[in-house]
């Protein structure tokens, strides 16, 4: 036996042990990433290093023997930043995206890949349930948004984008067709009230969220029916009233009282609202320079001030989203303010400081190269090649490309439920299949990594080996590490992965010209979870 000492505590472990399984026996953390217990090690990936407190050096902890009398450091400040920059160093090199350049487009955020394999499957209520995660009115939306998702859809580069409102329009007008429509279970009752001036698209998805929340909801408006500029300014043929009063009815059948015809001025907001109600929210849809001053309210040249981030007004419980702190003309914008300030609202009534939505670390790489085009259409079960939907017929002859036949029909009908079938199958799905557990993605959001830092140059072209019935591999995604060759190696009869090439220009492929079909047997699935990347992932 041998003592040694990590972070000042003393510890006595067996000759050989690493330094990485003598923390982990003391409970402490070292991050990892090419490191499997029960396999050799290879540290590629510079993640566990550690300190060597009596000569400052610096070592990778999985491959370190303990040593009588070593002195230890697993924590400063030095190693945050050696760490880091071993996680920037392998970005530079990986080309992926963490979440498809649709989503992050979208200002509520949706997951658009999920809800599209959701509808090519014919899962209409599922995909539903995860568009109103994020997104509190996909009829209107369908309708009317001018759809930045599809302007970052990859599909563009093969032909016209995936139609993603014309898919939420579908899902959102199915569900609204019955009676027992969805409505999202909603937290405990919080025993607080809030009260939203103005029932346009933010004050909705405010009251949308913060009765999610569990929070009570009082909505004000002026005007006879509620909508605000969904009702009032946007023309029948464009927004259907229709569309506007489901929604706006699936939100009082959620919980929200409506009191209409109600002006809301500094008098009732002083006298009521502000002892009445625990917070309240200005979602005005228009900025209106000399009523929000008699409030009291700080403005500049486009509307109220507040908060970028939590959309607070002051820090007494008044938040304010919409067009009435900027005109954005974009409703989705509004819906998503909406949002965040219900979450806003959620902590404060929490007596916790607000805060923004939490978005983790998103690896992008751009445009696809034109020979990267294929790649990515190896995804879809609708091909290019193969594009004879309904909705790519010609419309009586009158249109030469499926986006003006799109954009003339936008507006005045839905997808049928098999055209929205053959609509999602278009999508490439250009996210990761590991986003919740890619380690490159999870250390690179804890260690605030620049993915940009030591990119220079051309990037690599990315390929998928897809031939595999139960995996993918995408060697532009791979660290490295290993893992998935000494998998490999265990079984006699089978090829499984290996290294080709030496030094900086090592990968990990298949042998003998090969492809993914012929080179596994047993050990796919293995090599998937093992896989700390989304380099080799299950379908």
């Amino acid at each position: 036996m041998i003592k040694l000492k990590i972070n000042n505590r003393f510890v006595e472990v067996a000759e050989g042990i690493s330094v990485l399984k003598v923390a982990e026996s003391l409970g402490i953390e070292i991050p990892t990433m090419c490191f499997k217990d029960g396999f050799g090690n290879h540290p590629s990936c510079m993640l566990c290093l550690v300190k060597d407190a009596k000569n400052g050096q610096l070592h990778p902890s999985c491959a370190l023997p303990a040593e009588e009398g070593m002195e230890i450091i697993t924590d400063d400040e030095e190693i945050f930043e050696a760490r880091k920059e071993s996680l920037e160093l392998l970005l530079s090199d990986h080309v992926g995206d963490c979440e498809a350049p649709c989503r992050t487009a979208c200002p509520a955020y949706m997951d658009i890949p999920k809800m599209n394999r959701l509808i090519a499957e014919r899962k209409f209520d599922e995909a539903l349930k995860l568009v109103k995660e994020e997104i509190a009115l996909p009829l209107i939306l369908g309708y009317i948004c001018p759809a930045p998702c599809e302007g970052a859809c990859r599909r563009s580069q093969a032909e016209a984008p995936v139609s993603i409102c014309e898919l939420k329009k579908m899902v959102a007008d199915e569900d609204l067709k019955s009676d027992d429509y969805y409505l999202p279970e909603k937290l405990a009752s919080s025993e607080k009230n809030v009260a939203v001036i103005g029932s346009g698209p933010a004050g909705l998805s405010a009251a949308f969220h913060l009765l999610k929340l569990g929070h009570s909801v009082v909505i004000f408006d002026q005007n006879e029916e509620a909508g605000g500029s969904l009702r009032y300014d946007i023309p029948e043929e464009k927004l259907p009233n229709s569309a506007v009063g489901a929604e706006v009815k699936m939100v009082e059948n959620y919980g929200a009282e409506f009191r209409l015809n109600t002006t809301i001025d500094k008098t009732i907001f002083e006298d009521e609202l502000k002892k009445d109600f625990d917070a309240v929210v200005f979602a005005l849809g228009n900025f209106e320079d000399g009523i929000m001053k008699d409030f009291g309210f700080e403005n500049n040249k486009f509307g109220l001030l507040a908060d970028k981030a939590t959309f607070q007004v002051n820090g007494e419980g008044i938040f304010a989203c919409g067009n009435v702190i900027r005109s954005r003309k974009m409703a989705v914008t509004s819906v998503a303010q909406g949002k965040q300030v219900a979450h806003s609202i959620h902590d404060h009534l929490a007596k916790k400081n607000p805060e923004k939505i939490y978005r983790m670390f998103n690896s992008r790489f751009g445009k696809l190269k034109q020979e990267e085009v294929g790649e990515y259409l190896k995804e879809c079960a609708s091909k290019v090649s193969e594009s004879t939907s309904s909705i790519d017929r010609p419309v009586e002859g009158t249109f030469d490309t499926r986006k003006e036949r799109l954009e003339l029909d936008k507006g005045s009908r839905v997808f049928s439920m098999d055209q929205a079938v053959e609509e999602a199958e278009r999508c490439m799905h250009c996210e990761c299949r590991k986003p919740h557990t890619c380690k490159l993605r999870i250390y690179s959001d804890e260690y605030k990594a620049d993915r940009r830092k030591f990119m220079f140059g051309e990037r690599k072209t990315l390929k998928k080996h897809m031939q595999h019935e139960l995996i993918v591999y995408e060697p532009e995604k791979c660290i490295r590490c290993n893992l998935c060759v000494d998998i490999s190696a265990l079984q006699k009869d089978s090829l499984g992965f290996t290294s080709i090439g030496r030094g900086y220009t090592v990968e990990i492929n298949i042998p003998f010209n090969k492809n993914m079909k012929d080179i596994f047997d047993k050990t796919a699935l293995e090599c998937a979870e093992a896989c700390p990347t989304g380099a080799i992932s299950l379908k």
